[in-house]
């Protein structure tokens, strides 16, 4: 399976919490190709983890290299790649999403919150956690929305649902309604 713009097959998009890397490594397991996490693989350029790199280099210096790794990942990764939560912030990224497969993992705030509880590995959730992704959501679902070409809502749903679903709208036309 191959995506028709070159590339990954399918990309994950979402917020914190919704299981990108969890449900993309399912995905690509059942599709039999590679799985890629963008924030795995700045760690790895890195050298640190993304919690050491917005501490010691700041947000800004974060969404440079996000950028710049998200960008790499999609000439050269032909399998299954999920995103960071915040890559889809930047202009040029969504720009360069344009004619990949893009599914937005929807979750809702008490499922994303539960989920990601107080995991200090993401650090844009310390504090408090509920006010902070509830933040995040109210920001990032509009531009989630309009970077998906299908949406997949991941609450209530046990991951073989969410990665059925998945699987489910690759083998459908781009753009249909959410599963």
């Amino acid at each position: 399976m191959t995506s028709p713009a070159g590339g990954p097959v399918v990309i994950l998009i979402g917020s914190p919490g919704a299981g990108k890397s969890t449900v993309g490594r399912r995905v690509a397991k059942q599709l039999g190709v590679a799985f890629l996490d963008s924030d795995a693989e700045i760690e790895r350029e890195a050298g640190m983890s993304v919690s050491d790199i917005f501490v010691t280099e700041g947000e800004a210096a974060f969404r440079e290299r996000e950028a710049v790794t998200v960008h790499r990942c999609l000439v050269e990764h032909s399998g299954v790649l999920s995103l960071g939560g915040g890559s889809v912030l930047r202009d040029e990224t969504r720009a360069a999403l344009e004619g990949h497969r893009v599914v937005w993992l929807r979750v809702s705030l008490s499922d994303a919150a539960s989920r990601v509880g107080m995991n200090t590995a993401r650090p844009l959730l310390l504090g408090n956690v509920r006010a902070t992704l509830g933040s995040l959501l109210e920001q990032r679902n509009p531009i989630y929305e309009a970077v998906a070409t299908d949406v997949v809502d991941t609450s209530g749903r046990s991951l073989r649902q969410v990665v059925e679903a998945v699987i489910d709208r690759l083998g459908e036309d781009p753009g249909g309604e959410p599963t």
